[in-house]
């Protein structure tokens, strides 16, 4: 148990660190000049169109709890919306300290209250992250189809740049689909033929959770209200983007197709590092660069976003903890 915690301590250093070391490497290449320009754009910023930025995060997450509570019907628990929110609340705090300590609380919470089995909802917090996934798939696809001249041709430019394949999109396209098929055949007769090494048997398990919680979605009752909720999320993810823009002059004149890069790339920062520190906010600088977007004013709102994100999760989180124990004190 303590070397458990020790392990969970030190990747917790490291992301954080490395969230850290990002925040000081994109500081350090801006200038006095650029300094000025980030205290001048933060002294114009209207903060107050931050708030339905808010208002659309919160709605997400609980149409997160919504999906969640679906994914525990075919388990037999019918735990309350108001139980469910708060503890994805509670677990998305708890996720900016440790991460997945907010998986495993928010299943003990649910428990707690809801005399739901913690074991069994781990499952269903697999499926909800292989959904997550192949939406941010989606996502991904839909930014390259749309900006292919923009987001499309720049992804392009860095796969050239690994293969060093000079002829065009398509036979990289190609290559790249070839070296994944058959890094994953190796990959699983590897695997096979070790059966003994832990660290492939993580792997094992890891991409044996996401294919069942993937198909586990097949006992869900209704099918396209839970598709459905999963599409409300990303979209209210994307509107918070958009609406974003106006906070700041420099970008307010962004639109649709911007966002929905921001989305994506973004997302992938959050991923990153713990809580996206430094990641999220780099994504963000440049992503908005491709769009002729000074990087100082990308870097800066980057920032504004991302406080606005985790303003979200520590304010929600804490009422929903101080909450959570008064609704339920009958229990």
């Amino acid at each position: 148990m303590l070397k458990k915690r020790i392990l969970a301590l030190v990747k917790f250093l490291i992301f954080l660190g490395l969230g850290i070391f990002i925040v000081w490497w994109m500081a350090r290449g801006i200038d006095e000049e650029g300094w000025k320009q980030i205290k001048l754009s933060l002294r114009k910023a209207r903060f107050i169109l931050i708030l339905p930025v808010f208002v659309l995060l919160v709605l997400s997450h609980y149409f997160r709890a919504l999906r969640w509570k679906m994914l525990m019907e075919p388990l037999g628990y019918r735990p309350s919306t108001f139980n469910v929110f708060n503890a994805v609340m509670i677990g998305y705090m708890a996720n900016l300290a440790f991460p997945r300590l907010g998986e495993i609380l928010k299943c003990t919470l649910l428990a707690k209250y809801e005399k739901t089995g913690p074991d069994k909802l781990v499952g269903t917090i697999v499926a909800e992250r292989a959904v997550d996934l192949v939406c941010l798939f989606i996502v991904f696809f839909l930014t390259i189809i749309v900006q292919i001249d923009v987001v499309g041709q720049y992804a392009m430019t860095i796969l050239e740049k690994f293969t060093n394949n000079a002829q065009g999109g398509s036979p990289v396209i190609i290559f790249i689909f070839l070296i994944i098929v058959v890094f994953i055949w190796v990959l699983s007769k590897w695997i096979k033929k070790n059966p003994d090494n832990t660290f492939l048997q993580k792997i094992s398990t890891v991409l044996k959770g996401v294919w069942q919680g993937l198909i586990s979605i097949r006992y869900v009752k209704n099918k396209f209200l839970f598709i459905a909720y999963s599409l409300t999320i990303w979209v209210l993810y994307y509107m918070g983007t958009r609406i974003g823009f106006y906070a700041m002059s420099e970008v307010s004149h962004l639109g649709m197709q911007e966002a929905l890069s921001i989305l994506s790339f973004g997302s992938i920062g959050m991923i990153v590092t713990q809580g996206g520190l430094g990641a999220y906010q780099y994504a963000v600088q440049e992503t908005l660069h491709l769009y002729q977007i000074d990087k100082v004013i990308g870097f800066t709102y980057g920032w504004v976003l991302w406080i606005a994100q985790t303003a979200v999760i520590l304010l929600g989180g804490l009422f929903s903890l101080l909450v959570m124990p008064v609704y339920n004190r009958n229990k």
